[in-house]
């Protein structure tokens, strides 16, 4: 097999969206004549869609795509991503600078922007949102240490920041709703209004990433204590959009803070993005939209119907309709041309695999067994027929957009279609089992034609091995929840996005303590888990690298899931969509904080409404 290395150039177009005004001329001197009214402000629109229903806007809650894509709208975090730049760059968002770090690497001083308020809501005094502060970072991260909480993301600080582990551990001591957030923490102080010291308990370098990460947002204790348990429900964040609706299962609708903090596009890019019209609005106020439209739509078809009819903005390609999408592979049709739709495609750092639940009796036990199904996979048809070719055969866990990326790993892969070897291990899993194996029940989360089809396609697999399977089809929140609490055995479809541009993240998945969440296939391996610990402190070299990839080959021995693909993103857009540029760590790209960026030509999309009517 071909070992080499994926290249993968990223074509991108983009068109410049433009606003047009006209300044009313006033005469001076003729008594007939008076000033002009200001032409109408006309509503700006961007129009959003979910393909899975939103579970919560709490950032304590966040722990999945679909949900982070929206919140991120809403809540601000002390770093984000900026928005031109490659490779990703963290720079301040809430934060006034980059922080002052120790020579230890243990301690974080912050400096935070004195002009950030949250928005106007009734929680807060005459319904004003007061100034954000240190203390609100605290709050936020006492909040999901405290195990009343039941945070997802527990994960994310757990062992990481002196005295936040022993604050749990007081929380369990208390009756709900009792916690003393003034409890001192030793990690975490708020030295004046306006700066924040973080201090670990031994290095963390991937911390500004998580600082990053939605989880990590302010939360006002206000708000909180004022919604109760409807807070879930509730997005009382510091962002350029203000939630304003939330209809379940059917629509979000949010509309621009009118006291948004000044905010500006970008000054500077990669060499190519003032050709391609991404600077053309540099220095400029935003956000450029006053309103956002999340459509709830799981199925492919009416996403792909209201895209070609222009109600959607930007979609990816159904599988369905990427011949009608896409020639030979990597150019748009003369249809999607003519229409004005543009293409966008990169590499994801994600990867897809087939979970074997290894808490489950009859899976993880019996390696044999996992050896068995997982050479019954056919990988490469599997792109073909559900990616439509958008997709690069997983060996491990590193996606080939990651630095850290092993070009030899498939010389220890066992990513490859061998029915002989599957029969082999199966013989050995019957004997080791005592018998037959008992038919066995694959999860998928979604419900829409594609995810049925993933879970047949399993299926068939592994029926090829005289196996018996059960499908299980869910909706994602309670595949998510059903997931989180190892009520699954086999799970189809799934697999990780990197929260940030380090393998590390990856890593997190098969971490013993993390089992559950984000670790739903429960593996442990105590070399495996040592390894990561080890990496976990060290910065970027050579050697961290070449840990990685060790950690990797652990995971591939004990086959705690089935590695399947790692995806290739395609993303449409109309060339109304001004200042669209793809970033990797927003699956899809469809906004996830970026959407005050856009910019939308009302005029031209009019226009292409009357022509589809």
């Amino acid at each position: 097999m071909n070992c080499s290395q994926w290249v993968y150039k990223t074509a991108i177009v983009c068109t410049k969206g433009c606003f047009f005004f006209s300044l009313a001329a006033i005469v001076a001197g003729a008594s007939s004549c008076r000033p002009k009214e200001p032409p109408p402000h006309t509503e700006v629109l961007f129009q959003q869609r979910s393909r899975s229903k939103i579970q919560t806007l709490d950032p304590a809650q966040i722990g999945d795509v679909p949900t982070d894509e929206v919140a991120r709208e809403f809540l601000e975090t002390l770093y984000y991503y900026h928005y031109l730049k490659r490779p990703y760059q963290l720079i301040p968002l809430l934060a006034a600078e980059m922080p002052d770090i120790s020579e230890d690497g243990c301690v974080y001083t912050i400096r935070i922007r004195p002009d950030v308020f949250f928005h106007d809501d009734p929680c807060f005094p005459d319904g004003k949102g007061r100034n954000l502060t240190a203390e609100d970072f605290i709050y936020a991260w006492k909040r999901i240490a405290d195990v009343k909480t039941a945070s997802k993301n527990w994960w994310l600080f757990d062992g990481r920041i002196a005295g936040l582990n022993e604050f749990r551990e007081y929380t369990k001591t208390c009756l709900r709703g009792q916690v003393d957030y003034r409890r001192p923490v030793e990690g975490l102080e708020a030295l004046e209004p306006h700066l924040l010291r973080i201090r670990l308990l031994r290095p963390w370098p991937q911390l500004l990433y998580c600082l990053a990460h939605a989880p990590s947002a302010p939360m006002a204790e206000e708000a909180v204590r004022y919604y109760g348990e409807d807070i879930r429900n509730r997005a009382v964040g510091t962002g350029p959009f203000i939630l304003k609706k939330w209809v379940k299962g059917s629509y979000i609708e949010a509309v621009r803070n009118p006291a948004y903090r000044p905010d500006f596009y970008p000054t500077e890019g990669m060499p190519e993005d003032r050709q391609e019209g991404l600077l053309a609005d540099a220095g400029l106020p935003v956000p450029f939209v006053d309103r956002i439209i999340w459509r709830i739509i799981e199925e492919d078809q009416p996403r792909w119907l209201m895209f070609m009819r222009g109600r959607l903005d930007i979609n990816s390609i159904p599988k369905d309709n990427f011949g009608q999408a896409v020639a030979f592979g990597k150019n748009l049709t003369e249809e999607m041309t003519q229409k004005g739709i543009r293409l966008q495609t990169y590499i994801e750092p994600n990867v897809f695999y087939l979970s074997f639940n290894m808490a489950d009796p009859v899976l993880g036990t019996n390696k044999p067994l996992r050896l068995a199904i997982n050479y019954a996979i056919d990988r490469g048809k599997f792109i073909d027929l559900l990616m439509n070719g958008r997709g690069i055969v997983a060996h491990g866990f590193i996606s080939p957009a990651m630095e850290e990326y092993d070009p030899n790993i498939c010389t220890v892969s066992r990513s490859v279609l061998d029915l002989e070897k599957a029969r082999f291990y199966l013989r050995q899993a019957e004997q080791l089992h005592g018998g037959p194996i008992p038919r066995l029940r694959l999860a998928v989360g979604g419900t829409d034609t594609t995810y049925r089809q993933i879970a047949q396609f399993f299926q068939r697999n592994i029926q090829e091995l005289g196996l018996q399977v059960q499908i299980e089809v869910f909706d994602w929140p309670t595949f998510l929840e059903k997931m989180r609490t190892n009520q699954l055995q086999l799970i189809g479809g799934t697999g990780w996005m990197a929260d940030y541009p380090d393998t590390e993240s990856f890593l997190q998945v098969f971490y013993g303590p993390n089992a559950s969440w984000p670790n739903s296939s429960n593996y442990s391996n105590p070399e495996f888990d040592r390894l990561y610990e080890q990496t976990s402190v060290m910065p970027p070299s050579p050697e961290r690298t070449r840990l990685y990839r060790e950690a990797e080959r652990i995971v591939i021995e004990d086959m705690p899931v089935a590695f399947v693909y790692h995806r290739i993103g395609y993303v449409l857009y109309h060339d109304w969509v001004g200042n669209f540029k793809a970033n990797a760590y927003k699956a899809e790209c469809m906004g996830g904080g970026f959407a005050k960026y856009y910019r939308i030509d009302t005029a031209k999309r009019s226009r292409y409404w009357m022509q589809e009517k």
